[in-house]
């Protein structure tokens, strides 16, 4: 009895994180994520699954992040009816998470509506809305870490992968019909040694397959202890509050967000900072900081005082109308606001008030994703657009990458070889090209043979047959070209464009020039259009 798996996302990419696997009659999803970056990539999240959500049995969810869980009240919405296996931890936090991602949706989807109308263009729904939540929530089954669950001829085990509260790697056993069994282990994404919150990283070893996430392949990381890693953060913040503006820190709504939170309240406690306001602007944030505090007992590095993440200077702003009154604060202050990449939620506001300032601080805390604003200003883009409208960056940009809940190469190195041995094959997922081959080229330096790595594209659909050197790759019809997967798209270009085209026209001498140069674009455009 052959084992197939197909992969339905984070393949050559960060996000979209989805494996279908088939096996006797039994079929079930390792994660269902939303894909995230440039427009072409996003538009995947509103085109039909690659599979029939209808006939999956059921889906074992490694961590609660978007780009893992963000499409699973869709796959209920068209047909999917059974249980979502993951952790307490990934369960409370998926009650916030999922209902916030519903209400951005349909945010996001009014205002593009509006636009629409006024353009005379087709008006689009969200992805799916409240109800489809309330309904994806009622099939979600808690497990404990390193239990077995029986599921119909799979076994399935969870452990610890040290990434956010409830992260997990699945570990997986197929029995085939002659008695034969099969060790499967997705990685999910794994978290640094150290990191604070969590243990180390666990897993078993002996595998006949493992599925690795790749996303900081090639790139390494000071490995900091806590006392450094908050005299990091001072300094940035000292630096930044020199110059008498706000700073402002786009973070990942879960657990970045509370790592900030607890450091920025050791540092006012100590006067290693001024006493400034400090607002988390995140309604998502603040209802997942409550989770951390109700869970406080089960994390490491923290008391369970219940007062995990109080101080005077802290305000957290729920309401939209706390969120406008920021703006009225003039002078230093802080500012924490979702999403982590810039493409989403109030930190968009907040940019569009601050980017224009040159007493301002823009502090990036994690990765960006290509074809986010958030790569945008990593990559040190002087004019961007944020909902339309066009902002020159006068602010400082900075960057800091000691809170990432990523482990990083020599992190991931260092786990996959306490996994080996592996007897059939490694699967490099969850990366860009960059990272994908770093991670190969390093796996074969290691003594890994090359033709034992495998790094599949979107949609590759592979057979596993026990005998086969190397698995069958079956035929399949891709949804995106793989090349334009991890790469800014003609939407990012056509932005790049017509900010630069403004900035040229305004340097050009005459009104009698200008005109002549936009008559010469035009005739270019027609052009094309003839053809």
């Amino acid at each position: 009895m052959t084992l197939k798996v197909k992969f339905c996302g984070a393949a050559g990419t960060v996000t979209g994180s989805c494996y279908w696997v088939r096996f006797r009659d039994t079929q079930f999803l390792v994660d269902c994520g939303m894909f995230q970056g440039p427009k072409s990539v996003k538009e995947l999240n509103y085109g039909d699954f690659p599979f029939n959500p209808a006939e999956i049995d059921f889906v074992l969810l490694t961590h609660a992040h978007t780009d893992h869980a963000g499409m699973l009240p869709k796959l209920t919405k068209y047909g999917f009816t059974g249980p979502i296996y993951t952790t307490s931890g990934s369960r409370d936090l998926l009650t916030y998470m999922l209902p916030d991602s519903a209400h951005i949706q349909e945010m996001e989807v009014s205002r593009l509506n509006r636009r629409n109308r006024q353009r005379g263009r087709d008006e689009v729904e969200p992805i799916y809305t409240g109800e489809d939540v309330e309904a994806c929530l009622g099939q979600i089954r808690a497990v404990d870490y390193e239990d077995w669950c029986e599921l119909d001829g799979v076994r399935a085990r969870f452990w610890n992968a040290g990434h956010i509260l409830g992260a997990a790697s699945v570990e997986l056993e197929v029995t085939h019909e002659e008695g034969r069994t099969e060790r499967m282990l997705f990685s999910g994404d794994i978290g640094p040694d150290h990191k604070l919150f969590h243990p180390d990283p666990e897993a078993p070893s002996g595998l006949d397959y493992l599925f690795m996430e790749s996303t900081y392949g090639g790139r390494e990381r000071a490995d900091l202890a806590p006392k450094e890693r908050r005299a990091l953060l001072a300094h940035e913040i000292n630096e930044a509050l020199k110059g008498g503006g706000a700073l402002v820190i786009p973070a990942f709504a879960v657990e970045r967000t509370q790592e900030l939170l607890l450091d920025i309240a050791f540092l006012l406690k100590s006067g290693d900072i001024p006493c400034v306001p400090v607002f988390l602007d995140s309604p998502l944030a603040i209802r997942v900081t409550s989770v951390f505090a109700d869970h406080a007992c089960s994390l490491e590095d923290v008391d369970c005082s219940g007062s995990l993440f109080n101080h005077s200077s802290f305000h957290f702003t729920e309401t939209v109308e706390e969120s406008k009154s920021i703006a009225r604060f003039k002078g230093n202050m802080i500012i924490l606001a979702a999403s982590g990449m810039c493409d989403a939620g109030r930190i968009r506001h907040h940019l569009k008030d601050h980017l224009w300032r040159p007493q301002s601080t823009v502090l990036l805390v994690g990765y960006q994703a290509e074809g986010t604003l958030g790569r945008l200003l990593e990559q040190g883009k002087k004019r961007v657009k944020i909902q339309g409208e066009e902002i020159e960056v006068r602010a400082n940009i900075r960057t800091i990458d000691t809170y990432s809940g990523h482990a990083d190469h020599n992190g991931l190195m260092e786990w996959v070889k306490e996994r080996l041995p592996v007897r059939r094959n490694i699967f490099l997922c969850h990366g860009s090209a960059q990272s994908l081959e770093a991670m190969r080229a390093a796996l074969v330096e290691s003594g890994i043979p090359d033709d034992q790595l495998i790094v599949p594209q979107l949609d590759d659909d592979y057979t596993l047959e026990d005998g086969k050197e190397v698995p069958k790759l079956n035929r399949v019809i891709r949804r995106l070209d793989p090349a334009a997967v991890e790469k800014p798209d003609w939407h990012n270009d056509l932005a790049a464009l017509t900010l630069d085209l403004r900035r040229q026209l305004e340097a050009v001498k005459s009104d009698q020039q200008r005109k002549e140069l936009l008559a010469r674009l035009k005739e270019l455009l027609h052009e094309y259009q003839g053809e």
